[in-house]
Parts: C-alpha cells; structure tokens; sequence
C-alpha cells in the first residue's frame, strides 16, 4: 500500500512539472478534430467493381463501406464492410502494441524500422512529437494511428468476392508490422533513410497510397482471378452509396491532408485548398474520357475521378501552389484511368483498381512535389522553413531522390506483401481463398451469415425471377461492367442458339400461380 502511494505521488510531480503551454490550445483542438475526420472515412471503405477484360469503360476505381459495398454485388456487399471495420480493430491494438513505437521510435538509428522503445505506448505523454513540435507525442501517436487504420481499410478491398475473412485480419496485423511500419519509417521517422535523403512526401504518398496499391496487387495476385462465369451480368448494386461514399472520404481526406500540417497554420489551409482543386479537375477529366466511349455522364466515373484526384493531392499538398494542384488534378483523372487497364495486361483481378487508383495516383503526387514543390509553401506552418523545394526552385536533384523513393517502396511493398500472402495461405485452415461454391452463392452466405439487404435471402440471382424457373429464353446475361442492361451481342446470339422447350400445358399448368376463385353463391 505504501508502494503505491509513493508511486502516485511521484506520478502526480511528474505531471505537474511537465510544461503544459508550450502546446497552442488550437493547433491540439484541430488536429484531434482532424484525426476524427479521418476517422470517419473508415467507414467509407470497402469493395471495388471488376470489368470483364475488353470492356472498353474504365470508370471503376473507387474506394469507401458504402462506396465499396454500393459497388459489389448484393451476395459480397456485407463481408467487405465487415472486413474493413474488422481490420481497423486490428490496427488500433497493433500500432498500441508496437505499431507506433516500430515507426517513429526517435532512439533507432538503422534507418529502416524503429525499435520497442515506446513498446505499448511506453513514454507517449506531453513531450513534442516526433514528426512536429506544434502537438504533443501522444496526439501524433493518435492521428499517425489513423493513417494506418485507413490504409489496411483500403489493403482489404483485395479480397473482393473471394477471399476468405479470417486470413485476412491476421494478414493485416502482419503486414502493418512487416510492410506499413518500415514504409512510415523511412520518410517521417527523423532516422528515416529516406527522411535524411531529402524525399518530400507530405501524408502519405509512400505509406499509404503506394502501401496499399502496390500491397492490394499483390494480394490479388496470390489469391488468383474469380471465376469468369461471376463476372457475367455484373453490375453495381447501388451507385447512390457509392456517391455518399465518396463524398464521406472527401471530408475526411480535408482532415487527412489539412492536419498534416500539425497545427491550425496557413499550411494547413493550402492543403486543403489544393485537395478540393485536385479532386474537383479530377473528377471533370475522368468523366469526361468515359463520355467519350460510353456518351454517359457516369457517376461511377465522376466519383473514380474525385478520389484519384485526392490521392494524387495526398504527397504533394502541403508543397505545391493551387496552380499546380490544377494540373496535379487534371493528370491524375486522366492517367489514372487509363491505369485501370494494366491489370488486363498484368493479368491480375485487381478488383477494387488499388493500383490503377492509389498505386499510380500516388506516385504521380510524388512526382508532383519534384517539379512543383515550393519551400515557401513547406514554410507557411512556421516549422518547415529549410525544405529545399523542387524544379520551380530550382533543385533539380530532386527529381530522382524522389524517383528513386518510388522505386524503393513499390519493391519493397510487392514482395514482402505476396510473401506474407503466400506464407498464410500455407498454414491449415488459412487457406486465402473461399471455394467455388462459397464464390458462387457470395461471401455474404458462407463468410458472415448476414446480408446487407434482408430480401437478397429470397432471390440473390436475377436469373431467378422468371414465370417458369428457366430464365435463358427470358433473360440474357449482359457484358460484365455494363451498367445500362445492354446484353453482350455474342452472348445474345449464343444463347439464341441454345435449344429450348416450348412448355407444354400441363407444364404450365403446374408452374402457375394457384389463384383463389371466386366463391359461386356471391354475387
């Protein structure tokens, strides 16, 4: 008991020696507010659309629980939110555990990872951050949190209507150890390598963008394609949840990039700034190169478009003036959606378009910050003042550093991803993928035992809905990704070619709907 007593009383001089006005009131005020803001988009993320390869469209890129599950079919739509919310779980016991201390531990020196040193947030209280001396250590550690819950969030979509759950929480636990650690290391860790070779990556180009694009491909890559027959008559199932789950993301993603700047300052303006002009030129070019092949103004497009624009904005805001945020804009929509055919080329049933989206957007943000990136911009949060800026500066070596940090992630990511993939699917009973049968009726069934509509349970197939229980005279099966119920015109002849009964009466008869009749003694 005397023990204890003298432990609280030197717990309590401890705390009250501490300095607690070297904080400003407002910057902690925003940064918590902005850690909530990216917070929120976690439930925006989920199941992405695939495209039977030789569809012309390319407007399938999006990312958001609602936009995801509004993509995916009915039969899958639930197991991609539950996964989602699932691994956030995992993400906050892993960076309490050692995530945080494995990123930005100040005391290791190796460059590549951190070491136990903040083990269980040991020492995370009052003192200044590691990555800026506006907030304190334990708010950094809080919003740094965030950023990893949003990028396994994102990683998930890679098991889109066929991976199983269960591997797949405990991939996420090792790879934000193993992948996403080391890649927050190496460009905000003060003994990052990539931090001291002078890389620009404002919030998140390299961890979160490149770690979950290069990471979700390599994912689908050891899982394998879906079946070719689920592709068939394959059609988002709400592209209303899709719109409120972008515009769910782009608040956050306001909070993602305005609270990278650490404090309530002009920087923390500019980045926001620059991500409304990136996501708005994004979203316009986007949906105008898929009006040129489809003559529709799509929204699944326009909504792509946005948050290719906002991924693009996320290593480069907080360094490039609004001008250039218009190119950055304009770029991003349209590279990025050409980008959504290098799986048909890669032969890799990227499901949720991770690479073409945050892979790809990512990158062109990095490469943003070497041409455009202004020391007085970096300066305007009062902390930044010795960034040297890129070719509008004139520093022109800034241009490979940052390549040569796109290169290092993107090899890093694949690898160790699909090593860590491939080790799990060899261990019994966490085999990644579900069987043929669990893909056909969706993972909804066999995985959760729940579904995100209730009347998905009567009939989940439209096939079904048919007088006589055969529906290959009565419907065609239309191109997968076409979403205006235009049938494929070889599928059409082909089924036409199928041999098909005429029911006979007595057929009919049987399958008909038995009507109550009328009784004879009324009226």
């Amino acid at each position: 008991m005397v023990l204890r007593e003298n432990a609280l009383e030197v717990l309590n001089a401890i705390l009250k020696k501490r300095d607690t006005t070297q904080f400003d009131r407002g910057d902690v005020s925003f940064i918590i507010v902005a850690g909530a803001m990216v917070s929120f988009m976690i439930p925006g993320l989920g199941s992405q659309i695939s495209i039977k390869p030789g569809f012309p469209s390319s407007t399938y890129g999006v990312i958001s629980a609602f936009l995801y599950s509004g993509l995916a079919r009915r039969k899958s739509a639930l197991s991609l939110i539950w996964v989602v919310t699932a691994s956030n779980s995992v993400c906050i016991f892993q960076w309490y555990f050692w995530g945080y201390s494995l990123a930005f531990s100040p005391t290791a020196t190796n460059g590549f990872i951190g070491n136990l040193a903040h083990f269980g947030l040991m020492d995370v209280l009052g003192d200044p951050s590691p990555g800026s001396p506006l907030i304190p250590d334990l708010l950094y550690a809080f919003y740094q949190m965030e950023f990893a819950c949003v990028t396994v969030g994102l990683l998930m979509g890679g098991i889109a209507e066929r991976g199983r759950v269960l591997p797949a929480i405990i991939f996420s636990f090792l790879w934000l150890t193993l992948v996403y650690c080391p890649l927050a290391c190496w460009p905000w860790n003060i003994n990052g390598w990539a931090f001291k070779y002078g890389v620009l990556d404002y919030a998140g180009g390299g961890p979160v963008e490149i770690g979950s694009g290069v990471g979700g491909l390599a994912y689908a890559w050891v899982l394998g394609r879906r079946q070719e027959k689920e592709l068939l008559n394959f059609r988002p199932h709400n592209v209303s949840m899709v719109n409120l789950g972008t515009f769910m993301l782009w608040f956050g993603w306001l909070g993602f990039n305005g609270g990278s700047a650490f404090g309530a300052n002009l920087r923390a303006i500019m980045a926001v700034w620059n991500s409304m002009l990136a996501a708005a030129f994004g979203g316009i070019v986007w949906c105008l190169l898929d009006y040129r092949l489809e003559r529709k103004y799509t929204m699944v497009g326009f909504c792509s478009g946005t948050i290719a624009g906002l991924v693009a904005a996320t290593p480069a805001s907080g360094f490039i003036p609004p001008w250039a945020a218009v190119i950055m804009g304009i770029i991003s929509g349209a590279v990025c959606n050409y980008a959504t055919q290098v799986k048909f080329l890669l032969r890799v049933d990227d499901a949720l378009d991770l690479f073409a989206e945050h892979a790809v957007g990512g990158i062109l943000g990095l490469l943003m910050n070497a041409f455009f990136a202004s020391r007085s911009i970096a300066a305007l949060d009062g902390v930044n003042t010795n960034v040297p800026g890129g070719w509008v500066d004139q520093h022109w070596k800034q241009l490979y550093v940052q390549v040569a940090y796109i290169c290092a992630t993107c090899s890093y990511t694949f690898v160790v991803t699909a090593v860590i993939v491939k080790c799990i699917n060899t261990i019994p009973g966490l085999h990644l993928r579900t069987t043929a049968e669990g893909e056909k009726l969706g993972l909804d069934e066999v995985e959760i035992g729940e579904f995100a509509n209730d009347y998905i349970e009567v009939r989940r197939d439209f096939m079904d809905w048919t007088a006589f229980g055969d529906g290959i005279a009565a419907h065609r099966p239309s191109a997968a990704g076409d979403r205006h119920g235009q049938p494929d015109l070889a599928q059409q002849d082909q089924q036409q070619a199928l041999p098909t009964e005429k029911p006979s009466p007595d057929t009919t008869d049987e399958k008909s709907l038995e009507l109550p009749q009328a009784d004879a003694a009324s009226p």
